[in-house]
């Protein structure tokens, strides 16, 4: 294929109008539709322009690829954004974004099937999935104890920090616990670069210095973005690329070889899945990516998050499409909650949520959710990892402390005794908690993977008997998801996706919580505990009142633009007539305006 100044050929009429919008955009592609080919519909420069991608791909025919850094530059750069790198991901994007966008309509579709019937089930068409036998890949040595994971994002002192905790795993994560600024982007994968090959250090504004300790480190899992993010700082042809793609690319590129030589592998936490089409999706970039660069097939290892109630479904089909690279799966507690609210928002009072911290993992909707994947994961050879303990401890309260102590503990002994292989915490000072709880249930043996848990039997009807959940709405309720919510995006906005809060670490799935709940509660004309019917006025009543008290208390970011930005768009997702999705797409847009 010619790659000179572009000529779009087509039915009657097709061409003449998309040269003259494509010359703007496409200094290196050049696109020929043949005759029988029905002419693109498109009213946008970005929609024929992605007709033209789409073409190409499906031609199999290669052609020079304009690729743009859009994001200003910082430190490392130039380790991270190579040219060989760059076409790396050029390449995922070209072969594997026109699938992601198919993915994401058909969530919309099935959304609104959803919002149709009120219902979801176990796919028919894949019950001889469920029903047949089969195993994952067995997990590589350094995957085969997690008895406790660290969390958090991957600025360098976290990176130094998780690494020096005593977890066996750290979850890097990219996703939720950090803001998709470009400096955040890149400068993760850069301390990632540098942690793998132990050449990382840290000296903090108050001059104390952080080195990785002489002794074992946790395993790397890093966690890109979930399919429904773009990268609008890294273009290829003109477009944003897919935020998933950019952050497994560079990461893998890099560090895929790296990490094989040091007795470990490219290990990844894949979040916010709804199908098992999309796990599908992700095992193709796996095979691609591996075949690419000459690594060996299988050395990628995949953790799924099950954070949406439509994969809650589909467990057995997601660890089946990728089984040569499964590792295990998650129970992300908090994303599932908000996918719970979201899929079912407009079905009615009896998916109407109380207070989200009266939502425990014992309501009977979350712990058939939380059984059924065990017995998916331990079925199949996979390791089940259960939810975080978010707890921050407090260094001026042990009273604090010891109550929040006594809680995670029994947080972990529970998860334990239904058969998890490890869990989540926050913070280094829970690690011992958590590796306490588990060392008295595990012993010597790296997992329970072994303890099948034929007891469990679990129902569509089980996973949504949201009704019976106990527990009130409260005005203490409302107003905590409205000061959460605002002082959390306002720190997002700033760049810092991991925020203590009330001694609680909280990421976006904070925000996407207490939004929702309150779009549902005035949707369905829900009532407080008192009596009061949470209307628009009433939250915006509340909104202005916890303004208030951020602004006397000072500090938490009182006075800066990105508070009253917060503002704005907390009452926009919370507030609008229509559901947004996530309401990181519309909080990005004020970050790529800024």
């Amino acid at each position: 294929m010619d790659c000179t100044p572009p000529v779009l050929a087509g039915r009657s009429g097709a061409a003449s109008t998309v040269s003259t919008v494509s010359s703007l955009t496409w200094p290196l592609l050049r696109v020929v539709w043949s005759p029988t080919d029905t002419p693109p519909v498109a009213t946008s420069v970005e929609q024929i322009v992605a007709s033209a991608i789409r073409k190409v791909g499906e031609s199999g025919v290669g052609c020079r690829v304009d690729v743009r850094v859009a994001g200003p530059r910082r430190d490392g750069d130039d380790r991270i954004l190579t040219p060989d790198a760059l076409d790396f991901v050029t390449a995922l994007q070209r072969t594997f974004g026109a699938r992601r966008d198919e993915l994401l309509a058909a969530r919309r579709t099935r959304r609104e099937e959803v919002a149709r019937t009120g219902r979801l089930d176990f796919l028919a068409d894949t019950a001889g999935i469920r029903e047949a036998e089969w195993r994952v890949a067995p997990a590589p040595p350094d995957l085969e104890d997690r008895r406790v994971e660290m969390t958090g994002p991957t600025d360098r002192k976290m990176t130094i920090n998780a690494l020096n905790s005593g977890a066996r795993v750290w979850l890097a994560d990219m996703e939720d616990a950090s803001t998709p600024h470009w400096s955040n982007v890149v400068g993760g994968q850069v301390n990632l670069y540098d942690a793998i090959r132990r050449d990382i250090a840290h000296t903090s504004p108050e001059g104390k210095q952080y080195d990785l300790k002489d002794q074992r480190l946790a395993t790397i899992v890093m966690r890109p973005r979930g399919w429904h993010l773009d990268e609008k700082h890294l273009l290829v042809d003109g477009l944003p690329t897919v935020g998933a793609l950019v952050d497994f690319g560079l990461y893998f590129f890099h560090n895929a070889q790296e990490l094989l030589t040091r007795d470990s592998g490219p290990y990844f936490y894949l979040p916010k899945l709804e199908s098992h089409l999309e796990a599908r999706l992700w095992n193709d970039v796996f095979t691609f990516a591996q075949e690419r660069l000459g690594v060996p097939h299988g050395s990628v290892r995949a953790t799924v998050l099950i954070e949406t109630i439509p994969a809650a479904f589909e467990m057995e089909e997601i660890l089946y499409e990728l089984r040569d690279h499964a590792s295990g799966l998650n129970a992300g507690r908090w994303d599932y909650l908000f996918s719970m609210i979201k899929y079912f928002r407009d079905a009615g009072p009896q998916f109407v949520l109380p207070d989200r911290s009266a939502v425990a993992m014992t309501a009977p909707f979350m712990k058939a959710y939380a059984e059924l994947l065990v017995r998916t994961c331990h079925r199949r050879g996979a390791h089940a990892i259960g939810g975080m303990s978010a707890f921050i401890p407090s260094r001026a309260d042990e009273e604090v402390n010891a109550r929040a102590f006594a809680k995670v503990r029994e947080d972990k002994q529970r998860e334990a005794g239904q058969g998890f292989d490890g869990s989540w915490v926050a913070h280094p000072d829970l690690v011992s908690i958590c590796r306490d709880v588990f060392d008295g249930v595990l012993g010597d043996r790296p997992h329970q993977v072994a303890r099948l848990r034929d007891d469990v039997h679990v129902t569509a009807s089980d996973l949504l008997d949201v009704a019976a959940t106990p527990g009130a709405i409260t005005r203490d309720g409302l107003h905590n998801n409205v000061e959460v919510a605002l002082l959390y995006l306002e720190s997002w906005l700033r760049g810092n996706g991991a925020v203590g809060i009330h001694n609680l670490m909280e990421d976006a799935a904070t925000a996407e919580i207490s939004r929702s709940q309150i779009w549902q509660w005035v949707h369905n004309g829900s009532t407080l505990d008192d009596g009061t019917v949470v209307t628009a006025d009433l939250v915006r009543q509340v909104l202005d009142e916890e303004m208030g008290r951020i602004r006397d208390r000072g500090g938490d970011g009182s006075g800066r633009r990105e508070l009253e930005q917060a503002r704005d768009l907390f009452a926009e997702v919370a507030l609008s007539d229509d559901f947004v999705d996530f309401l990181t797409l519309p909080a990005y847009e004020l970050v790529v305006a800024s």
